[in-house]
């Protein structure tokens, strides 16, 4: 897993999966290497009180999983199908301590989500496995456009379906759907509730080659 200190670009793009197990035998089977270990991840979103941040399409956020992180990503383009956005990241000794700093520059917490994690490398591209609270995805990261595809090729992923809006843009979605008065993305809140794709406005990568 990256916790990278210096200037980067984030390169990415998403797939919502029917089936995550199939899918992730298969990423083993074509030699895909386990580098982190499944893990809760708890993020949390600051912003100004104006939410100027979100405005411009900016993101903040201080994030909890075996480490303390803390994020900034510049607003994203799209380019050959995969977002492109610049991104700052690093790790800090003091979870409490890096909230409270936040706070202290006049920043608040605007929303929390969560996730459940497992990271893989192929090709030497980042492939994760989100379990979100509405269903689950993969998120190929690294490279470039040309790179991606190739791999989202070997994997077996219908290329036309790759999402490339962000988790907390989808958590919209699926709350004007289904009328939810929700703030947060978090296990807790989805526990009784039935998510379609349809909901989320997305579709299936992998069925038509693992069903």
């Amino acid at each position: 897993m990256k916790h990278r200190n210096d200037l980067y670009h984030e390169v990415e793009v998403k797939f919502y999966l029917s089936d995550k197990t199939s899918f992730e035998d298969r990423l083993r089977r074509i030699g895909g290497d386990l580098i982190h270990e499944r893990v809760l991840e708890k993020n949390y979103r600051f912003d100004t009180p104006d939410l100027a941040l979100s405005r411009e399409h900016r993101v903040l956020r201080l994030r909890q999983d075996d480490a303390a992180i803390i994020t900034y990503k510049g607003p994203s383009t799209i380019v050959d199908g995969v977002v492109d956005r610049q991104e700052i990241e690093f790790t800090v000794s003091d979870f409490n301590a890096a909230r409270q700093l936040l706070e202290s520059l006049g920043y608040q917490q605007s929303i929390s989500y969560e996730k459940w994690r497992t990271t893989y490398q192929l090709d030497e591209l980042e492939i994760t496995l989100d379990e979100m609270p509405f269903g689950n995805f993969t998120e190929i990261e690294g490279g470039d456009a040309k790179a991606i595809q190739s791999v989202a090729r070997k994997l077996a992923l219908e290329w036309t379906t790759g999402i490339t809006e962000s988790y907390l843009m989808l958590f919209d979605r699926v709350k004007k759907q289904k009328m939810l008065e929700l703030h947060d993305l978090t296990f807790a809140a989805f526990h009784d509730l039935q998510v379609t794709p349809q909901d989320l406005g997305v579709k299936p990568a992998d069925t038509p080659l693992f069903l």
